[in-house]
C-alpha cells in the first residue's frame, strides 16, 4: 500500500536534530506525530510521488497519521499543474490541516495562472470560519493579490475577519503588514481609523516596523498608532 511505503520512507529520512527544532515551532502539533523530515527532502519526495500513477491513493487516505505526511501532502498539491484538479484537492485537504506550517507551506504554483477562479475560492475560505481555511485564504490573497491584481476591496475583506484564534489574527496582521509595504496608501487607513481589533492592530504594527520594505519615516509614523 502506497501510504505504508510513504511512511517507511519518511522514517528513513528522519533527522532527530531537525525534529527537536521543529517541536519548538509547532505548539499545536502532538509531538508523537512529528517524524522530523527536513523540508528540502519532503519537497523532492513530493515531486517524485507526483510522477506515480497511484499518487491519488495517498492524497485520499485522510486523515494522515503524521505531521510530515500532511507536509508531504501540501507539497504535492503545490506542484500540481492542473488547476481544477488542484483546487479540488486543496478543498478536500483543508479540513484536515491543523497547524500553521502545513497551511502556509501549501502554495500551488498553478494558482498564479488562474486568479479569477482562485479569488472565488478565497472568498469562500475566508468566510468559512474554519481556522486554517481562513488563514489559507488570507495567505493566498496576500500572495496573489497585493501587486498588479490589487483592489481596494481585498483589504476590506480581510479587515472584516473576526476571530479569537491566534493563527488567524497573526495571518491578518501579516496581510496588513505586507499590504503596507506594497499598497501603503490603501492599507494605512485600516490602522489610522483603527478598523482592526486591538490585538491584530498591535500585531500589524509590530510586524510592519520589523519589515525592511518600509521607510524609517513610515515606521516612525506607524509607531505613533500603537
Amino acid at each position: 500500500m502506497l501510504t505504508d511505503e510513504i511512511k517507511e520512507e519518511l522514517f528513513r529520512l528522519r533527522d532527530e536534530t531537525y525534529r527537536a527544532f521543529q517541536l519548538k515551532l509547532l505548539p499545536t502539533v502532538r509531538p508523537e506525530t512529528v517524524i522530523g523530515v527536513r523540508t528540502p527532502a519532503l519537497r523532492a519526495y513530493a515531486k517524485s510521488l507526483l510522477k506515480r500513477p497511484d499518487a491519488d491513493a495517498f492524497l485520499r487516505d485522510l486523515p494522515h497519521e503524521y505531521f510530515d505526511e500532511n507536509q508531504l501532502h501540501a507539497f504535492i498539491l503545490s506542484e500540481m499543474k492542473d488547476f481544477d484538479a488542484c483546487i479540488d484537492e486543496v478543498c478536500r485537504f483543508l479540513p484536515y490541516v491543523d497547524n500553521w506550517a502545513t497551511c502556509d507551506q501549501m502554495s500551488p504554483r498553478v494558482f498564479r495562472k488562474h486568479k479569477p477562479e482562485l479569488l472565488e475560492h478565497i472568498r469562500g475560505w475566508i468566510a468559512s470560519g474554519e481556522t486554517y481555511a481562513v488563514r489559507f485564504g488570507t495567505g493566498m490573497l496576500m500572495e496573489h493579490f497585493l501587486d498588479g491584481d490589487f483592489s481596494g476591496e481585498y483589504p476590506e475583506l480581510v479587515a472584516k475577519i473576526r476571530s479569537d484564534e491566534y493563527y488567524v489574527r497573526m495571518m491578518v496582521a501579516w496581510y496588513f503588514a505586507t499590504a503596507l509595504a506594497k499598497q501603503y496608501d490603501s492599507a494605512l487607513p485600516y490602522l489610522t481609523e483603527r478598523r482592526l481589533d486591538r490585538c491584530t492592530h498591535t500585531m500589524t504594527i509590530r510586524k510592519a516596523t520589523e519589515s525592511r520594505r518600509l521607510t524609517p519615516e513610515q515606521k516612525a509614523f506607524l509607531k505613533t498608532l500603537k
